[in-house]
């Protein structure tokens, strides 16, 4: 049964990182798009890439990860709290994206695994460990401060761009703007790939510690490739519902503040990956960039009830993934026992 397990908890993964990729890697080229920077299908396309190789580079981040966030218990208790966790956070996900709303994966998957963690106390199994000070400092404290920071870092840098610009064409720095878009959304989608791709692989390599099947030393290379595979098939699906929401719903934006918007939300999630070892939400930080980037402007040019709503869903799924996740953690726990 425990490789049965293992192999459901594999699965899901590939799952999460699918819709991890249809609903966030797009949002990633929505403004690049929504400036006619890049067509829609080129820019899936440079998404689609930029993101395998960003994927493929953090199984060794994701070692790291695994170690940071959680150590689960041994055998099927731990593999059953990773798949009510996956669960859950999976069909959080459709569902937001039904709605259209950006929201976090990884706040999905970490609301996850705290219900099932509950859920697994609750029937007197063993706990998660590690859900301590390590928990908070590296894992809610940088989501929770991503979207603040991108917001303001956003806002301020409009001010320097636009002066650097003042004695140009607009049509000039139009055309200057989408040709830089194009690349730093590249830079975007790269740094996804690298931020999300050490959440699914951090999850497959703590099913095989759980199961056994590793001692955690080096992660597996078909794990990066599972990761990367599986976050490229779901960009090149195309999940435009969510794009459509941050390029044309949220705010109005000129090529020039996408740009600005773009350009720091890359540093952002390259940072945050390579030089904090944070896990930093790129649909967070593409929306807060780009609010920030669209509210200094001269004129009103945000969906002030949009901005509400999708900060209320942002609330949500932390709590809404900690009751699913709950809910099927007991109905799953007996199959623990076999």
């Amino acid at each position: 049964m425990t490789l049965f397990f293992f192999a459901l908890v594999v699965v899901f993964a590939g799952a999460f990182a699918f819709l991890n990729g249809f609903r966030d890697a797009s949002a990633s080229v929505a403004l690049a798009v929504r400036t006619r920077a890049l067509t829609p299908t080129v820019a899936v396309l440079l998404a689609g890439i930029f993101n395998f190789i960003g994927a493929g580079l953090s199984a060794t981040l994701a070692l790291q990860v695994s170690r940071t966030w959680v150590a689960l218990p041994p055998g099927n208790n731990g593999l059953v709290i990773l798949l009510a966790g996956l669960l859950s956070a999976v069909i959080w996900g459709i569902y937001l994206w039904w709605r259209g709303i950006p929201s976090s994966s990884t706040h999905a998957l970490v609301g996850g695994l705290a219900g099932a963690s509950v859920a697994s106390i609750a029937v007197g199994g063993q706990a998660v460990t590690g859900v301590d000070n390590s928990l908070l400092i590296q894992v809610v404290l940088p989501l929770l401060l991503s979207p603040a920071i991108a917001f303001l870092g956003a806002f301020v840098l409009v001010w320097p761009a636009a002066w650097a610009a003042r004695y140009t064409a607009p049509n000039v720095v139009n055309s200057r703007s989408r040709r830089a878009q194009a690349i730093v959304a590249g830079a975007v989608a790269f740094g996804h790939g690298l931020q999300d791709g050490q959440r699914t692989s951090a999850v497959v390599i703590l099913a095989l510690l759980a199961s056994g099947l590793s001692d955690g030393a080096a992660p597996p290379l078909w794990v990066a490739l599972l990761t990367a595979a599986m976050l490229t098939a779901g960009t090149l699906a195309g999940g435009w519902r969510i794009s459509y929401t941050i390029g044309y719903r949220l705010t109005r934006i000129d090529p020039l503040r996408g740009f600005v918007a773009q350009l720091y939300c890359s540093l952002i999630l390259l940072v945050g990956a390579i030089g904090l070892h944070w896990p930093v939400s790129t649909t967070h930080t593409v929306t807060a960039a780009a609010l920030g980037a669209g509210a200094n402007q001269g004129f009103p040019a945000t969906n002030r009830r949009l901005v509400l709503r999708i900060l209320l869903f942002w609330v949500l799924t932390p709590l809404v993934t900690v009751g699913v996740a709950f809910i099927l953690g007991l109905a799953l726990s007996p199959l623990a026992r076999l």
